[in-house]
């Protein structure tokens, strides 16, 4: 088994996607709270379940392959992976939110729950990978 084998061990390409995932979108979901109160500012989001959905097929896709190979995830219409490992993102205004007579559609109490919501999956992903990333670390020093 090659060291890129090892590397993707156990999820890993999965929780990295999630955590860089999460981070652009904790970047996105910053800018729409800091621009709140701005006139004919329109909130723009992407969606987390789209993107759980390209992320599972990603990852069947890798089982169908028994394994081999990095994790492959397919463009969507909203999460385009990029070749550097990152992705861009292509938002669109969430539907729900109040409009205001100025045509913004700020909802605060949604947008603290989007932000909540994502800090816990982006934590629970960090946690996670550290985790494995120990494991790895403990098993090549052979102190299993």
């Amino acid at each position: 088994m090659s060291i890129v084998g090892v590397t993707e061990w156990g999820g890993m390409g999965a929780l990295e996607a999630t955590i860089r995932f999460a981070g652009q979108r904790q970047r996105l979901i910053a800018h729409n709270i800091a621009n709140i109160s701005t006139p004919n500012f329109i909130q723009l989001d992407v969606s987390t379940s789209a993107f759980q959905k390209q992320l599972g097929e990603a990852i069947d896709r890798h089982r169908d392959n028994a394994g081999q190979g990095p994790l492959d995830l397919q463009p969507s219409d909203e999460v385009r992976p990029q070749p550097n490992g990152s992705f861009h993102l292509v938002p669109n205004t969430p539907s729900g939110n109040i409009a205001f007579q100025d045509r913004n559609n700020r909802d605060l109490e949604r947008l603290m729950q989007d932000q909540s919501e994502n800090v816990l999956v982006f934590r629970t992903a960090i946690d996670l990978f550290k985790s494995r990333s120990d494991m790895m670390r403990s098993a090549l020093a052979q102190r299993i």
